[in-house]
């Protein structure tokens, strides 16, 4: 049997508790709407939140180690440029000791080994200026592994000088030491070529390494996405439920308070 009392409005306690969840849960949807993220607190969904956090923590490591690799990439450019002058360069002391090395030529042997020792000046000059003038390490991190082997591309890169191709002759004053230059040339052409390849090697991991990264930045953040980010439909959804439940809430409140009120006709 229903109690008639002006102390107590249980119906008003009810319908105020279930506004006050109405409220609530039009605020979330209210507040997931505007920043555009479903966990904007701890609470929303602590493991999820964790994991995205994660996701993006690695998004951090991946775009840094993008820029590291393209750092690594410019710095291994300008080296290979270099590399192909000093390919040019040897190129042209061939021809001048093979000049040299003609018993038949009526050319000044002085002003071809004056020539071919300025150009191997030359050549030391640029190994200096790409900073090739001795072996040297080389190492970028690119990646969000944490491990040495996984997380970096590394290689040794020779040096260039005229001494690490092999070159000991820089000047000649006779047919036979024309000759001797133009066997160390050659030589050093194919040594060369073995600082180009370790060069062009390292170029062709850094750019794979390139874009295995960007396409691990965009699977993770597809990842952290479908964690943090919104349902934008699913929460319009949700406001307008809310907000149905909340005019309602006030219209059962007010009558609630309004069914006590009439209690007190009994006293009349």
């Amino acid at each position: 049997m229903a109690s008639f009392s002006v102390v107590n409005n249980i119906a008003s306690a009810n319908a105020q508790s279930n506004l006050n969840v109405s409220q609530m849960g039009m605020q979330k949807a209210i507040g997931r709407l505007s920043s555009g993220f479903r966990l904007n607190q701890s609470g929303d969904d602590s493991a999820g939140l964790a994991v995205a956090n994660k996701y993006r923590n690695d998004q951090a490591i991946l775009n840094q180690g993008i820029r590291n690799a393209n750092d690594g990439l410019s710095k291994l450019q300008i080296k290979d440029g270099a590399l192909a002058n000093i390919a040019s360069l040897l190129d042209r002391m061939s021809t001048l000791a093979t000049q040299g090395a003609n018993a038949a030529s009526d050319a000044d042997i002085t002003k071809l080994s004056a020539e071919y020792a300025s150009v191997a000046g030359e050549i030391d000059r640029e190994a200096a200026v790409a900073g090739m003038t001795a072996s040297a390490g080389f190492s970028a991190f690119v990646s969000s592994e944490t491990t040495a082997a996984n997380g970096k591309i590394s290689g040794t890169i020779a040096g260039v000088e005229v001494a690490d191709l092999g070159i000991t002759q820089t000047t000649f004053s006779t047919v036979a030491l024309a000759e001797t230059a133009l066997s160390q040339v050659k030589t050093a052409i194919s040594t060369l070529g073995g600082v180009q390849n370790t060069v062009g090697t390292l170029e062709n991991r850094m750019q794979f390494a390139i874009s295995l990264s960007q396409s691990q930045t965009v699977n993770t953040q597809a990842a952290e996405s479908r964690i943090r980010d919104a349902n934008i439909a699913e929460e319009s959804a949700n406001m307008t439920r809310y907000n149905i439940l909340s005019q309602a809430g006030l219209a059962a409140l007010a009558q609630a308070n309004q069914s006590t009120a009439s209690v007190l006709a009994l006293l009349r």
